[in-house]
């Protein structure tokens, strides 16, 4: 593999000194890009790109060709993982993913297996080796998975959900059917990144997109207790350096310590949460990464740029920040907006090395 010339995300992620505040978005490959959308319709559907190693390699790079980004996210889905439990992924116009067979019944659970990362997601590792070749060097690749809790929504529900009424009703009734689900899936998480990191991840990340729903106590049993076990069986070092781990959990802010303590290198914060104070609790353990609200990249340049020097402000001159959004970028943004917010995050950040 050849030599890494942008380094500043990983140094970041392990809270060493940096030149400026390294920065990526989640879901930086996506819909708000006209090439995206061009490589899309190319590709037939959401899922066919998304099986399609070359094609999950061209979008992943979309996004570098245009800005100046200190990372590259492989461009996959949080649902490949059931998927390939055999929950039959499917995405309906308007609506969003859709699993064909969710999970209902007691049998169904109990028969549930951790798919083998190189058989039913093999092409997910195809595109991850791919990806890695294609950036010869020049930035990271950062491989992802949803947390155990986040993908049991789905695999419960059957796709999103306003109120999370079945999988929640399963959770208080039949915890043991519950916590048989996040076993299975938290294995299957573990072999899945870990195998991601073997393809050529440099950086892992976990997302808890719906961890925040949880009452306080069911946030610790249910979410939290399996991000802890997924931390402790992450593969920590390869090709000489350590291989870093961001967990993010969407609202949970409350939880911030706790989290912090979960054996990641980083907690990713969503826009709801004061970045100095976070940092204050927890900045000598982890690194922090966040947290820009998505929709200031609605407002007018000067108001991205003004809010993206609020968020470093907030943090400070301190090592161990990775800017990035509270959340996935959304489909609306402006792209000359990201331009203005990459270009602001460099330059003031900079200026903020150099007193």
């Amino acid at each position: 593999m050849s030599q890494l010339q942008n380094d500043t995300f990983l140094r970041a992620l392990m809270r060493q000194p940096t030149e400026y505040t390294p920065m990526w978005l989640m879901r930086q490959a996506g819909r708000y890009l006209p090439e995206y959308c061009e490589t899309r319709k190319r590709a037939g559907s959401f899922l066919q790109l998304c099986k399609s190693p070359s094609m999950a390699c061209e979008v992943t790079l979309q996004p570098l060709a245009r800005y100046d980004l200190d990372a590259a996210i492989l461009f996959s889905d949080i649902l490949t993982v059931p998927d390939a439990m055999g929950l039959g992924l499917y995405f309906a116009e308007g609506e969003g993913p859709r699993f064909e067979r969710p999970l209902k019944d007691e049998w169904e659970i109990r028969n549930l297996a951790a798919p083998d990362p190189h058989a039913e997601l093999q092409y997910v590792m195809d595109a991850v080796s791919e990806i890695r070749r294609a950036l010869g060097g020049s930035v990271p690749l950062i491989g992802f998975s949803g947390s155990p809790w986040t993908l049991a929504c789905y695999m419960v529900e059957g796709g999103s959900s306003s109120d999370y009424r079945k999988v929640k009703s399963l959770m208080y009734s039949r915890p043991d059917l519950m916590h048989h689900i996040l076993d299975v899936t938290t294995r299957a998480v573990i072999a899945y990144l870990n195998a991601q990191i073997e393809a050529g991840a440099q950086a892992v990340m976990v997302f808890d997109s719906w961890g925040g729903v949880l009452a306080h106590d069911a946030y610790r049993e249910f979410s939290l207790a399996y991000l802890e076990r997924i931390a402790a069986g992450l593969i920590r070092e390869r090709e000489e350096r350590a291989v870093p781990s961001i967990v993010f959990t969407k609202g949970g802010g409350l939880w911030l310590e706790d989290i912090a303590a979960a054996g990641y290198s980083a907690v990713g914060l969503d826009w709801t949460v004061d970045l100095g104070k976070a940092r204050a609790l927890v900045g000598d353990k982890v690194a922090l990464q966040g947290n820009l609200d998505p929709a200031v990249l609605f407002a007018s340049p000067e108001a991205v740029a003004e809010q993206a020097r609020r968020v470093l402000d907030s943090y400070g001159n301190h090592p161990g920040h990775v800017f990035n959004l509270g959340h996935g970028i959304s489909q609306y943004t402006v792209p000359d907006n990201v331009s203005v917010l990459v270009e602001t995050v460099h330059s003031h950040s900079r200026r903020m090395r150099q007193g």
